[in-house]
Order: C-alpha cells, then structure tokens, then sequence
C-alpha cells in the first residue's frame, strides 16, 4: 500500500496547496478588509459581502466548466488564426478520475515546453481557480458604492466564463500569445491588466456614485487597510512563488524579487509623495499604493529577472503610475470615469508597465528549468540583451487583453442591463448598506443597546436592525 501514485511529489504537492492557500487568502479576507476599509463607511458590509460572494462565484463555474476553457483542450483547432488557440473547450473537472489523474495542459506538457507536474489535476484546478477568483474582487473597487448586488451576481459568472478563460488560456494554457512566447510569468496581463482594463470599463458603464459620496470618499478604518495591504503583501509569495508549479530554485528567486520590487516601489511612491506631490507629505495610502503597484508590476516578471531588474522594475513601475494617478487623472477619459478605488492605474497601468518592463529586463542568465547535468535548459531574454522582438510580443498580447476584455465587459454589462438595473437606487445609495443588507459595520451604541435589550426579553432575535450613522466629513480617495 503507498499513500500516493509514483508521479507525485509530496514537496511540489504540498508547496502548489500552500501557494493557492496564500492567494485565496488575498482575497478573503485580504481584499474584503482592505476594500473594506477604504470604502465609506455605510459601504463596509457591501463591499465585503461582494468579495465573498464573487469567490463562491467563480469557484462554482471554475470546476464545472470554466478551468477547462482556460488549460484544456482548444474549443477548435481548425479555426483560423487566433481563434484557433483562443479558448479551450468547456467541461466539468469533478468526479475522480479527473480529480485525481496527474495535472496536465494540453498544449504546455503535450509540447514540451515545460517539465511534467508532479501533482494532481485538482491541485492545478485549485490553484488557478485562486488566481480566477482574486480577478473579479480586484476590479470590483471601481465598481463599490453603486452596483446593483442582483447584477453582480450576474456579471462575475458571465465575466469569469467568457473573458477570464480566455486571457488564462491565451497566455498560460498554450494558447497563440503563448505560442508567441509573449511572457506574463503570474498574472501582469491575465489579471491585473484585464482587471484594470473591465473595471474602468464597468464604472463607465455603471455610472459614478452620488456626487456627496465622490467628494467625502476617504477610507473609514485605516488599519483594516493595513491588515488588508499586510496580506496581500506576504499572501503574493504564493501569487508568484508558485506559479513555475514547482517548489525549486526559481521559486525562490520569484519570492526574492517579488518583495524587492514591492518594497522598492513602495519607497517610490513616498519619496514623489514628499517631494513632489501636492502636499509634499508622505502618506501612509500612498505607500500602499506604491506596494500594490510593486506587487502588481513584478508579477509578470518575477521568475524572469534578477534582483537588480526586480529594482529598475520597481522604481520606473512606481514613477509611470504615481504620474498616471496625480496628472492621468485630471484628463479625459480619466476625469469622467468615476473608478472608486484607482483599480485602473494601481492594476491597470502597473500590470501593463510590468509585462512591458520584462520585454526590456528579462535575463537570459536567469534558469527557468534546468537540464539534469544542471545547465540551462530553457530561459528568456529581454530588449537589454539583445532579443528587441519581445518587446513587440508583449505589447501586442497587451493590446488583445484590453481591447477584447474591454469590448466584452461593455457587452455583458449591456446585456445584464437588460433585466436587471446595474446601479442601485438613489435612495439605496444614500443609506448604503443598511438598505441593501439591513446590517452595517459600525452600529450606533443606542441600536446595539436597544438590540441587547430586545434579545433578553424575547429571543431568538433574527437580525439587529440599528440606525444609520451619520457620515464625517471625508477627502478625496487616495487608494
């Protein structure tokens, strides 16, 4: 008797459960309290109710017919061009034998273009069903304080099936951008361009939120923004540690490179902050901000470059976006669109600078995958070594993210908008979530005083119903 089949290896194994462990932490509950806390404070419940229903979302569509689209077989080979590795076919992966077999992407292993794994089909489901479900929640800040619950139960399936699978099958599961050899190493294209990209787009569609709301819009609980920033910091060890599928040497190097490059940029954004910036002061959001783009900017690059690449990547990275953010901003389309949180410069223009920088940085030097004598057996190089090519690559994979992901996120909003309202009411809006959920995050002291009371003379009590809190006086947002 043997606990399991000879391919497996219980390190791999072990280290891709703990990687996608990490990553769904990013999401719940790391962007559900830092959303949460950056909101205003009648949206706290909402916004965190809709990350934990966009994860339950996704995951339910992810193994019943979604993960196959994105590394399964191609939907039709025949098919010209593009559409001939644009998305892989639909089918449920549950059931045991699928869930057991040895994991395997059909055009990835069935060419060779990298090692066999050594771990299961469920594992590499799970995995990148974290990576699927983390996608939706980061787009959802240009979305918060005004979407219809009912229609975001909509969208995230629909958005999930039809753009998620097909940027992941393009750039991961062998599709014709990864054919190319256009390089997104964890999720520079696949996740934060394409969130950037459709949450601007959803915002424009959805509308802005109320005008009070847009002009007294500063975060509520600032160390829930910190708790929430903390980990999805450390939790995007596990975003781009494991994205080689092996617990090896390059593994590491992307661990190293990915807190090199957040902490650089972090350090960017504060020192344009305090010299720069409007106030000339350093500013605990703006450090936040410089992280998230550090994370955000290094993902497609992480296993690619060196540590000294890592660096350039975070200081030019943080100085594009801290632009974008303090002067894009002020210009059409970028004034018109109400994008509660700044997804589109913080996700958005980060994640595009970061698969352009690794077109210029990526280091031949760097192995990816090893022969068994320990030389290099496959590695990639950049503009600064000569190879000016993938340059061309990664801006042309770029360009098929934003403008299908842009034209299908206006589709699907339009359609949904046929039945249901994508915006809420004017008068949900002004109460906030003790309207759309008859709970709030901070009850006023005379509701939870009247709820104590009532539940000791008559219980059970289904629900505590206290009154609305009046909104302080609030800044701008900054994150």
């Amino acid at each position: 008797m043997i606990p399991y089949p000879n391919w497996l290896d219980a390190g791999d194994n072990a280290w891709q459960l703990v990687a996608a462990t990490l990553v769904g932490l990013m999401s719940i509950p790391g962007i559900a309290i830092l959303y949460g806390g950056l909101v205003q404070r009648k949206w706290v419940v909402n916004t965190m109710f809709m990350a934990f229903t966009g994860f339950s979302l996704v995951l339910v569509g992810w193994v019943l017919w979604e993960f196959k689209m994105g590394f399964g077989e191609p939907l039709d080979s025949h098919w010209p061009g593009i559409l001939g590795a644009f998305v892989g076919r639909p089918g449920a992966i549950v059931g045991s034998a699928s869930e057991q077999q040895q994991a395997w992407i059909p055009l990835v292993n069935g060419n060779d273009l990298m090692p066999s794994f050594h771990f299961s089909q469920s594992t590499l489901a799970y995995f990148h069903f974290a990576f699927a479900a983390i996608t939706p929640l980061l787009f959802m800040g240009s979305v918060v304080g005004r979407m219809n619950i009912r229609a975001w139960f909509l969208f995230v399936p629909l958005w999930s099936t039809l753009v998620y699978t097909v940027n992941a099958f393009l750039l991961w599961g062998g599709g014709w951008w990864a054919a190319k050899g256009a390089l997104d190493y964890s999720g520079g294209y696949v996740i934060h361009l394409a969130a950037g990209t459709s949450g601007f787009v959803a915002a424009a569609v959805i509308g802005p939120r109320l005008a009070r709301d847009r002009a007294h819009g500063v975060p509520n609980n600032l160390p829930m923004v910190a708790v929430g920033a903390g980990i999805l910091w450390l939790g995007w060890n596990g975003f781009n540690g494991g994205d080689m599928y092996f617990g090896g040497h390059n593994a590491a190097l992307a661990v190293l490179n990915t807190n090199l490059c957040t902490a650089v940029a972090l350090l960017v954004w504060v020192f344009w902050d305090m010299f720069v910036g409007p106030q000339r002061k350093p500013t605990f959001l703006g450090g936040i901000n410089g992280m998230i783009v550090g994370l955000v900017a290094i993902t497609p690059a992480a296993g690619f470059v060196t540590g000294i690449g890592a660096i350039y990547i975070g200081i030019i990275a943080s100085s594009i976006v801290w632009l974008a953010w303090n002067y894009l901003s002020k210009v059409p389309p970028f004034n018109k669109v109400d994008d509660a949180l700044g997804v589109v410069y913080t996700h958005g223009i980060a994640g595009l600078a970061g698969g352009m920088l690794v077109g210029i940085f990526a280091d031949p030097a760097v192995a990816v995958y090893l022969n068994k004598d320990g030389t290099t057996a496959w590695s990639t190089s950049g503009w600064l070594y000569g190879n000016v090519d993938q340059l061309w690559k990664q801006a042309g994979s770029a360009g098929t993210v934003i403008l299908y992901d842009a034209v299908m996120t206006f589709l699907i909003l339009k359609a949904i908008g046929l039945f249901v309202k994508l915006r809420a009411s004017d008068e949900v809006l002004e109460a906030g979530d003790i309207a759309v959920h008859d709970e709030e995050a901070y009850p006023a002291e005379s509701a939870v005083a009247s709820a104590v009371a009532s539940v000791s003379v008559s219980e059970p009590v289904a629900a505590v119903a206290p009154a609305p809190v009046a909104e302080k006086t609030r800044e701008p947002d900054s994150a």
